[in-house]
């Protein structure tokens, strides 16, 4: 079972992914970064970007990444469309935030 249209993608901002799916149908974005700019979806905790760039690529197939902008390294395991469901992907982001959260407060001291 996939993430479907009314789950949420971005949960800083509460975007859904019918939404991004909309968005990229009607607007076209050149790059998976201008669907941040007008829903503000992966500008917060930045745990939905990898899905958000999957939906762009899935959406715009037209819309080509040049070479400087193509990632060298995939991904870390944040690639959120690979989960089953709402609530995997949910569990999954609180994972990443606690994780992330212990790697600032260990910089920190």
């Amino acid at each position: 079972m996939a993430i479907k249209d009314d789950d949420q993608v971005c949960y800083c901002f509460h975007v859904t992914k019918r939404k991004i799916v909309n968005f990229c149908r009607n607007q076209k974005p050149t790059y998976p970064s201008q669907i941040s700019e007008c829903l503000s979806a992966g500008t917060g905790c930045g745990w939905c970007v990898p899905l958000l760039k999957k939906l762009h690529r899935e959406t715009c197939p037209g819309a080509a990444q040049p070479w400087w902008r193509q990632p060298e390294v995939p991904d870390e395991l944040t690639s959120a469309a690979e989960y089953g469901s709402a609530e995997e992907y949910a569990a999954a982001r609180k994972a990443y935030l606690c994780k992330k959260n212990a790697a600032t407060s260990f910089e920190k001291n």
